[in-house]
């Protein structure tokens, strides 16, 4: 639109001249539809637009007064244009473009003028504080060659139309030029054109003073009164005040009054329901915040409740192993919920009353944690046990409003919708029924059945979060079982890409930019002291490898791929190549074997593509296996992994920031994206076969629910892990019962629970130089892999020196 308006020699001409509107503000011709204004210029060309005397006199005579207070404080309007005012809906007119003759000294026998621009009538600012007001309004040029009166068009000759004899013969602008814009602004208010090229013809016409004659037989009035205003000679013109004290303007005041009296009612009426619709608005919410608060209050009751029923119920049965009487298992607490679970009435909102709930201070929270901790007889808690119990106790508290946000989030899952509300009754078992908690290592089953309890699980919606916060303080720091010490540790390229454990646990394989696959007999390292630990196998590759995996059946059988693109079978027991895999076109980043088929392996490269390969068919042919499959990516694949109860299915880790979940039967689109890194997404694990964790270099681990989406596109996880640090390097991923491990780039390795976002262990390597054997810079130092021994307790660690550590949960 600017660049065609540009392009119209008089327009170019004005801007020159400095007379015309500022070229960085864009005309007004179509206006946002939410704001309901419209540009004056488009509503007289509205086709068929009937003409009112009243609404027509009523636009021109505010049009007027805006040009009146201009004149009083010595300033020429200029742009007296109608696509320089906006109409709103109620036939309120507004300025909205600055005029500027400060090139030239504008005067002539009334007095010396600044630049400037008038305002809408009762609007008391300044010119520029009118347009920065209406800078959002523009023109939208797309629909308008199908108008009537193309807008375009329009705007290119309307400066001509507008301006006065003495202007157009080059001499500056008077107040009287301003009169003679009125002039034809009160003509195309009281005369309709049925075509373009009608207005065109008539406006050029009224140059020379001749006016339609529809508008002399219909406006005889209005017409003779255009044509003073139009005189061509400015002394001639009447000035403003004599205009505003004109008959023409005064005779018909007391219908201009009503109707503006009629529209100022009107506009505080809108006003008002703009508010009442607000203050509407903001009570449903807030009734909706209320009833959800409510419900959370009825279920944290419910809980409460049924854990003080579940502790008691432990105690009872459990005296005699605690060493206590029958009658001696402690004073339960009779629990009142502070709130009566029942329908919330929404005229108790407008009567005002409010309940305060509980005391929300943190020393209060703290005290009563500490005080419902510590109330249960504990007869031989020693020292260590104590500590234990502080230390899970400091845990939960400097973690509170993390643990508040999981609780909430698996809880609000199981919530009824508005409108379907439970009490505390509903969700709390019957107290005599004698149900007890089930966790892991809980003697509850048996010490129900030894008392001839029911033994009843805990409530569902409680146990879930009972089984993740119990797992989550299970553990409190990491034991370093045993150093892996290596003879060539003094090898500048000793980083280790990956790690993998066997079938059987019994062994774990190096692999990294050496070139070297070394397996080393796990028990034998944490059993036996040795200065330097000496692989019990050792393979050596062409390139530097990035990642191995152990066949799940095959006790011996071992994949790899390299930085070349080749991807190699190993057989460990005789360290030699098995199949060789040439397929790839670039690094392959990550290779894996189906939990189910052992003859089935995947592999992924910066290539952007994902190869299937049958082994058994792969060593047939003689080192010369062929890929079974491939999937095509846009960007390049980092991550491949199978779930652990499909052959058919595979995860992807990629480059474009995204997680895809493909069924291998059909690959031309994957089933899933899961979609909210914001960066590249290194490792995929699955923790189950419909819960899958991802890492990223965005700093972030994410846990998804595969069974969430309907559209084929999740964008929201579960849990997003934060803790560690991960913005470049490749820094491990490994799952084992529930516990993420991963590294960071602050040489530290990171444990995290799927049930809580936050970490729940770290440990920190040691930044020994081997050479000196004094503390060294760790800052360039990070975690590069690391594995979990099966579902047990430990894992095996490596940084990018080449330290391996095991360590232990304890």
């Amino acid at each position: 639109m600017e660049e065609e308006v540009e392009d119209d020699e008089d327009l170019n001409r004005c801007r020159a001249d400095e007379r015309c509107f500022d070229p960085k503000l864009k005309p007004a011709g179509h206006v946002h539809q939410n704001s309901g204004e419209v540009s004056l210029r488009e509503w007289l060309d509205k086709p068929k637009r009937p003409v009112d005397f009243v609404e027509c006199l009523h636009i021109f005579r505010q049009v007027v007064e805006a040009v009146n207070l201009a004149h009083s404080q010595g300033v020429v309007v200029n742009n007296i244009r109608p696509s320089c005012f906006v109409l709103s809906a109620l036939n309120r007119v507004s300025f909205i473009e600055s005029a500027s003759c400060s090139d030239t000294s504008c005067g002539d026998e009334e007095g010396s003028y600044a630049a400037g621009a008038a305002v809408a009538p009762g609007d008391q600012m300044t010119s520029m504080e009118s347009v920065e007001g209406k800078r959002e309004l523009h023109v939208v040029s797309e629909a308008d060659e199908t108008r009537d009166f193309p807008l375009k068009k329009i705007l290119s000759m309307e400066f001509t139309w507008y301006a006065s004899p003495e202007e157009v013969e080059g001499r500056q602008s008077l107040f009287a030029s301003d009169v003679y814009k009125l002039g034809v602004l009160l003509f195309e208010l009281f005369c309709m054109f049925e075509t373009l090229e009608e207005k065109l013809s008539k406006m050029s016409n009224l140059r020379d003073r001749v006016l339609p004659p529809q508008m002399l037989l219909k406006w005889p009035k209005e017409a003779s009164f255009c044509l003073w205003l139009l005189h061509p000679q400015p002394s001639s013109r009447p000035t403003l005040s004599e205009l505003l004290e004109s008959e023409f303007l005064n005779e018909e005041l007391d219908s201009l009054e009503e109707r503006g009296a009629a529209i100022k009612l009107k506009e505080e009426i809108e006003e008002l329901e703009l508010l009442l619709d607000f203050l509407l608005g903001l009570q449903t919410r807030k009734i909706e915040a209320a009833h959800k608060l409510h419900d959370t209050i009825c279920f944290l009751c419910a809980d409460i409740e049924e854990v003080e029923n579940q502790r008691s119920s432990l105690m009872k049965n459990g005296c005699s192993f605690l060493g206590l009487e029958k009658g001696d298992h402690g004073t339960a607490h009779k629990f009142e919920c502070p709130l009566p679970c029942n329908e919330i009435n929404e005229d108790s909102f407008s009567s005002g009353s409010r309940k305060r709930i509980r005391p929300g201070h943190k020393d209060f929270m703290e005290e009563k944690f500490n005080e419902n901790h510590l109330d249960v007889p504990r007869p031989d808690t020693n020292q260590e046990t104590h500590e234990k119990i502080s230390s899970k106790s400091s845990r939960i508290l400097k973690n509170f409003s993390r643990l508040e946000e999981a609780y909430f989030s698996s809880r609000y899952k199981t919530m009824r919708p508005i409108g379907q509300r439970f009490s505390s009754k509903m969700l709390i078992s019957n107290p005599s029924s004698g149900s007890t908690v089930r966790t892991d290592g809980s003697s509850a089953d048996y010490l129900a059945s030894k008392k001839g309890n029911g033994g009843s699980k805990m409530s569902d919606l409680v146990n879930p979060f009972l089984n993740g916060l119990c797992k989550y303080l299970s553990f409190s720091k990491f034991k370093v079982r045993a150093e892996v010490k290596q003879g060539d540790l003094l090898n500048s390229s000793n980083l280790i890409c990956s790690l993998s454990f066997d079938r059987d646990k019994e062994f774990f394989a190096t692999a990294g930019v050496n070139r070297k696959i070394k397996v080393f007999e796990c028990d034998a390292i944490l059993n036996e002291e040795h200065n330097i630990h000496y692989p019990v196998a050792e393979m050596t590759s062409r390139s530097k490898l990035s990642n191995v995996c152990w066949n799940g059946y095959i006790k011996s059988q071992i994949a790899s791929s390299d930085f070349e693109g080749v991807v190699q079978v190993w057989d460990v027991s005789r360290s030699e190549v098995l199949v060789e895999m040439r397929e790839h076109e670039k690094r392959v980043w990550s290779v894996n074997y189906s939990p189910i088929d052992p003859t089935k392996l995947a592999s992924g490269s910066d290539d952007g593509t994902v190869k299937l390969w049958n082994i058994n068919q792969a060593i047939v042919l003689l080192h010369l296996g062929g890929s079974t499959g491939t999937i095509i990516t846009k960007a390049n694949v980092c991550s491949v992994q199978f779930p652990p109860d499909s052959a058919n299915l595979l995860a992807i880790g990629s480059a474009d920031h995204n997680v895809y979940y493909y069924d291998l039967r059909n690959v031309r689109l994957p089933l899933l994206t899961l979609a909210a890194h914001a960066r590249t997404v290194s490792y995929v694990k699955f923790i189950d076969s419909s819960t899958l964790v991802s890492s990223s270099t965005d700093n972030s681990l994410k846990l998804w629910d595969l069974t969430v989406s309907s559209s084929g596109v999740i964008e929201r996880p579960v849990h997003s892990f934060t803790g560690h640090t991960n913005v470049k390097n490749f820094v491990g991923l490994s799952v084992s019962d529930g516990y993420i491990a991963t590294g960071s780039e602050t040489n530290e390795v990171f444990v995290y629970h799927k049930a809580f976002p936050m970490p729940m262990l770290s440990y920190r390597f040691g930044s020994i130089d081997p050479i000196s054997g004094r503390e060294a810079d760790d800052s360039n130092q990070f975690i590069s892999c690391l594995c979990w021994r099966g579902e047990s307790h430990s894992l095996v660690a490596a940084n990018s020196t080449g330290n391996i550590e095991i360590l232990e949960m304890v």
